[in-house]
């Protein structure tokens, strides 16, 4: 069902496909507050397993969650920069950014008031903060970033247009946007388009499909144990496995049959 409303919202209306997204991650920030559940994304595994982050033991079990955070955002060298994650959702992304990269600060901004609240309570540490704003209309001056990243979020907003232009005015000269995401193979082509429509320039293009696949696969028994034991009603089980891309979802046959793909870009506001 959640597969579908995904395949879904990418046909919708600008309007339509924002109130949809923001209701269904409200809703998830309501219903599941379990500290530990930091992470929203679909993982990435490195092709040379010598290029996986060594992590404290704390965070071992999100590793493949982590492994696609340190993959984009080690794409420019932030130690020292001010850093900000456009769609920081439930924190864990920005809290590894800003513990193990080093920038001198680091602000994830989300859409959704209730993961905001429960990022500030999760994810309390000198130099990393959380601010409730809008993607397509950004809570910030110009020019006060010298990174933005963007990992598997903007496929949710009603405009990329807005979006990138809001990225591009709030980089300084030089900075940096490590841009991470999915799309249907049908609208797979003009993202490059959306992306470099303000004047951001591409230094780096991979198709990382295989990567989120392989990831998928090597955690996809603990997700599945995740989710029993999460979820006390069992009639969610089921649309929550499609929505997190477990094995024989909707989701997880369209990234091996790559009627949907998985992007990185590396860019930069000259």
């Amino acid at each position: 069902m959640l597969a579908k409303l995904f395949i879904t919202l990418a046909h919708l209306s600008p309007g339509v496909k924002r109130f949809t997204w923001l209701r269904l991650y409200q809703y998830l920030a309501r219903n599941y507050p379990t500290a530990d559940w930091t992470f929203m994304n679909y993982g990435f595994q490195p092709g040379d397993k010598s290029e996986t982050p060594v992590l404290d033991e704390e965070d071992e079990c999100n590793r493949y969650f982590i492994q696609l955070y340190d993959y984009v955002a080690t794409g420019a060298n932030i130690e020292g920069k001010q850093v900000l994650e456009v769609g920081s959702g439930r924190g864990g992304g920005a809290s590894y950014i800003k513990r193990y990269l080093h920038p001198m600060s680091m602000i994830g901004v989300d859409f959704s008031e209730r993961a905001i609240n429960f990022c500030r309570e999760r994810h309390q540490m000198e130099g990393l903060s959380f601010t409730q704003g809008d993607a397509e209309s950004l809570p910030f001056e110009d020019a006060s970033f010298d990174t933005v990243v963007n990992v598997e979020s903007s496929h949710c907003y009603g405009s990329m247009e807005k979006f990138v232009a809001e990225v591009y005015r709030v980089l300084r000269p030089k900075g940096y946007f490590l841009f991470a995401d999915l799309r249907n193979r049908d609208t797979s082509e003009k993202l490059q388009a959306q992306l470099t429509s303000s004047g951001l320039q591409v230094l780096k293009k991979v198709d990382i499909t295989d990567n989120v696949l392989s990831a998928l696969d090597a955690y996809n028994e603990k997700k599945l144990a995740l989710i029993q034991n999460m979820l006390s009603a069992a009639w969610f089980r089921k649309p929550f496995q499609e929505f997190a891309g477990a094995k024989g979802s909707q989701i997880y046959e369209r990234f091996k049959d790559r009627t949907m793909v998985y992007h990185h870009y590396v860019l930069e506001k000259t």
